[in-house]
């Protein structure tokens, strides 16, 4: 299948059919849904695209910071986080120099709320998500200051509840996003601690349906493929934190879930015929969950790095994907080579935000 789901991918860098018309505010997560799901698949991008969508992307990017969902419309954290994770995808020169780092910062700013918490875009709603969007972009491009994070850690530990899981603000149901939201921005902010993360695991891996071999989002739901990463993810995440705890229960071969099962359900039920992958049996394909289905096979293939690798990639040697950054879902590489290109060009704002400190 692999074949066909590139060529399923390649067709949507250029052209959309006219079902993806409801998308028109969501343009620049088609970018990284699909750079992301190429990159797995070790498909090169070639420049010419790469190029056009860096140009794309420039188009989306508001005059006060941030990305908005399509050229002219206002600046939101979420496609904002889309664009920026595409653009580190591309990695060039080209892609960096689209983000405007000073304005960005700004914008952030602009969406912190007296408790820590962040909304999603100017007049919007606050929910856990906000506060993972604003600490993945500010983390990947060097913006991070002294009080962009006040409170955040605090205010996302609020919201884990009495199943264990994260809900999208204190007191809601625990959701497979959001608390891979929360959990990924409290480790980016080094707050990880801050969750009961004995009840965090019980609950992630409650969430693996015994017959499927996939993961729901939420107690009483069914299996859908896009949790393959949403909920698969947070398990290397809770390695490393209960590792920096002593634990002495952990494996150091394998994560704390069945990875063979959640291979099998991918590969099994999530493939569509013609390309590209879907929630469930009987369900269309879609880029986003290609994406995600993509992204939740490589986190059950691939266990810890360097010495500590370890593979477990079921079916035939083809089936083998990329690794995926457990924290911002794009490559490892393509995480640190945005992070060292960044980390040489501090914001002249930030050095005088340091210096009154």
């Amino acid at each position: 299948q692999r074949e066909k789901h590139f060529h399923y991918l390649k067709r949507g860098l250029r052209q959309l059919t006219d079902a993806y018309e409801c998308l028109d505010a969501s343009r620049p997560w088609l970018c990284y849904w699909i750079l992301h799901s190429l990159e797995l698949l070790e498909e090169p991008i070639p420049e010419s695209v790469a190029s056009d969508m860096c140009q794309f992307l420039s188009r989306c990017q508001s005059p006060n910071g941030g990305f908005g969902g399509g050229p002219g419309q206002y600046p939101h954290l979420a496609p904002t986080y889309a664009a920026v994770n595409a653009l580190c995808i591309i990695g060039t020169e080209e892609a960096f120099t689209v983000i405007n780092r000073e304005k960005l910062l700004e914008y952030l700013y602009s969406l912190k709320q007296p408790d820590g918490s962040f909304i999603m875009h100017i007049g919007g709603e606050v929910d856990v998500r906000s506060a993972y969007c604003a600490a993945s972009v500010a983390s990947l491009t060097n913006i991070i200051t002294p009080t962009l994070f006040e409170g955040t850690a605090d205010w996302i530990a609020r919201c884990q509840n009495w199943e264990g899981g994260i809900g999208g603000v204190p007191g809601m149901e625990a959701h497979g996003g959001y608390t891979f939201c929360g959990l990924a921005a409290l480790v980016i902010l080094k707050k990880e601690q801050s969750l009961n993360l004995k009840c965090l695991l019980r609950w992630v891996t409650s969430r693996q349906m015994r017959f499927e071999g996939g993961f729901q989002g939420r107690c009483n739901k069914l299996v859908d493929g896009c949790y393959s990463f949403w909920q698969a993810g947070l398990l290397p995440l809770l390695h490393r934190a209960l590792h920096a705890n002593g634990d002495p229960t952990l494996s150091m071969t394998h994560w704390m879930f069945d990875q063979r099962a959640l291979q099998e359900y991918i590969l099994l039920c999530c493939q569509c015929p013609a390309g590209g992958l879907l929630d469930k049996p009987g369900k269309s394909r879609d880029f986003y969950h290609t994406c995600y289905c993509l992204s939740g096979l490589s986190i059950a293939q691939h266990f810890g790095s360097g010495d500590l690798l370890q593979e477990l990639v079921l079916g035939v040697p083809e089936n083998r994907l990329q690794p995926t950054h457990p924290v911002y879902n794009i490559s490892p590489d393509k995480v640190v080579q945005a992070v060292m290109y960044f980390l040489q060009k501090p914001l002249l704002s930030m050095k005088k935000e340091a210096a009154a400190d």
